[in-house]
């Protein structure tokens, strides 16, 4: 909170990295939803990873909508978790949702980063 009590308005960096973490968790959750239509036994690793992803491209976003003071810190753990999950998709190249979602999840880590402050 400001010293007037009022929350900081969100700047275009933080609605930038909100609506990738949001295309993110769509990207995910349309993957797994994908995997699970094409019956056979989906890696669980990748499952694991989209389920992963999902939720923290979820958390960081309402963690940046609300201000919450750990909003930086989540997003750098978004970005690793990000990373983890297009590393997971790509282990896939013939699968072309999974090469879009690898591809979402790639751009949501980049301003995950960014909004944390971190270097590239």
């Amino acid at each position: 909170m400001t010293q007037s009590g009022m929350m900081p308005a969100i700047t275009q960096q933080m609605q930038d990295c909100i609506e990738a973490c949001m295309s993110c968790h769509s990207m995910c959750e349309e993957t797994m939803s994908s995997c699970m239509q094409q019956g056979g036994q989906a890696q669980m690793q990748v499952m694991r990873a989209l389920m992963d992803c999902s939720e923290a491209t979820r958390m960081c976003a309402d963690m940046m909508m609300r201000r919450s003071p750990m909003a930086g810190e989540m997003s750098m753990l978004c970005a690793k978790v990000c990373d983890m999950c297009a590393e997971a998709c790509t282990s896939v190249p013939d699968d072309q949702q999974m090469m879009r979602c690898a591809e979402a999840c790639r751009r949501c880590a980049e301003t995950c980063r960014a909004m944390a402050g971190a270097t590239m």
